[in-house]
């Protein structure tokens, strides 16, 4: 997971990006704003990583006092119904570190399924670490429990 943008220039800068990419038919991304919240305490995106949308790349970020709140299923939810039905992806990647319990307790609780360890895949604190592969697939029973 990468930092959130720093400044409110950096985060423009990050909607501009998001609105470019969108355009090119590679990205999606959408601000969490739960009920009673006026400003967006997450986000969600899923990158293309085959032309049109067959195989995606799930990205989240949600802020910590909200951890272990539903929040997380509820947005995923949604955000798969939106994925699957409307831009007919076919299989949903994500990947989280190893060492973080809280990552990947949240996309075994989605029913997301554990595919392998990527060893070194991802560059942080000066060292590489490796993460879990996991996925969902349109055809997957699990996601669609979620609602």
């Amino acid at each position: 997971m990468w930092s959130p943008p720093p400044t409110v220039a950096a985060f423009e800068q990050f909607i501009e990006w998001t609105f470019s990419e969108r355009d090119t038919g590679k990205y999606i991304c959408y601000g969490l704003v739960p009920a009673g919240e006026e400003h967006a305490v997450g986000a969600f995106e899923l990158r293309q990583m085959q032309p049109a949308f067959l195989r995606c790349e799930l990205g989240y970020v949600i802020a910590p006092r909200l951890w272990g709140l539903g929040i997380f299923p509820e947005a995923a939810h949604l955000l798969f119904n939106f994925a699957f039905r409307v831009v007919k992806v076919h299989r949903i990647e994500a990947r989280v570190a190893v060492d973080n319990p809280k990552g990947n307790a949240a996309l075994r609780k989605i029913g997301m399924r554990r595919e392998g360890r990527l060893r070194d895949a991802f560059w942080r604190d000066d060292k590489y670490v490796d993460q879990f592969l996991w996925s969902t697939l349109d055809t997957d029973e699990e996601w669609r429990r979620l609602g």
